[in-house]
């Protein structure tokens, strides 16, 4: 295989989305056990609930930032390595993107600032609502990023203006654009899997804090919400993952065939 322009183009922008999408399903999954954390703080008024979610609020501040960091390189290489490609989808990724700056990024980073820094400037139940509208806005996003993704997959709602280089979509039906044939099974898996991660990534640390003998009632308190998320999320996870699967043998059956390494076309096992 030679490695022309295309070829590292692909591995550029593989190797840079990979890197991003370590951070939002922490970043979506942390959201949703930091809302739990502070609820469980105000419901029983435990300090460890409260240590807890500061804790986290830390190491999902951090992520969040590196979440935004490497999106944005991610953002940039759409211009740079397919530009033909993103006047073609310009119309329908820009209407996406726009309704996700609006409903999801602004609400997400306006009350973020809330979240990190105000623990002991605002009432419990400010940093809360605060908590919990973060938690949304992280969601948020993913629904519109989601779309995006999903319609470059099973593409609805739109027509073809022009030929050649200069052809570029445009929307006729802006809500069969969003509930493209594949988006909500999409969505759901993205948002299962979010949930299932950030609480492993919790029980990983309270397992090892255990195995350490410290912190050990900031471990066992952690362990009992978040082992709940993640056994839960995990049980989801299955069914969403196999009706998406059902989904991509339907709209992309020689994806589906890719996955499974069927190269060749054949007779049906």
């Amino acid at each position: 295989m030679s490695f022309d322009v295309l070829i590292l183009s692909r591995l550029q922008f593989a190797l840079t989305i990979m890197f991003h999408y370590i951070f939002p399903p922490i970043t979506i999954g942390l959201g949703l056990l930091l809302v739990l954390f502070e609820g469980a703080y105000l419901r029983t008024k435990k300090p460890v609930y409260e240590q807890i979610a500061r804790f986290w609020t830390r190491i999902f501040g951090l992520n969040f930032a590196l979440g935004v960091a490497t999106g944005i390189v991610m953002e940039f290489e759409f211009g740079t390595n397919w530009a033909t490609y993103s006047r073609f989808v310009g119309d329908v990724f820009g209407s996406a993107l726009a309704a996700e700056g609006i409903f999801a990024f602004f609400l997400e980073s306006g009350f973020l600032a809330i979240l990190v820094f105000g623990w002991d400037r605002v009432s419990p139940k400010v940093h809360f609502i605060s908590t919990v509208l973060v938690a949304l806005g992280a969601m948020f996003s993913a629904v519109w990023i989601v779309v995006a993704n999903s319609w470059q997959q099973t593409p609805a709602g739109y027509h073809i203006v022009g030929e050649g280089l200069s052809a570029r979509a445009e929307i006729t039906d802006f809500w069969a654009m969003v509930f493209n044939p594949s988006s909500v099974d999409r969505l759901l898996h993205v948002l299962l899997g979010s949930y299932a991660m950030g609480a492993f990534l919790v029980l990983s640390v309270s397992a090892f804090y255990i195995l350490r003998r410290r912190h050990l009632e900031f471990a066992k308190a952690s362990i009992g919400i978040s082992l709940i998320v993640a056994a839960l999320s995990s049980l989801l996870l299955l069914g969403s993952g196999h009706h998406q699967g059902q989904v991509v043998a339907r709209t992309q059956p020689a994806k589906l065939a890719a996955y499974e390494g069927h190269f060749k076309t054949g007779p049906a096992d």
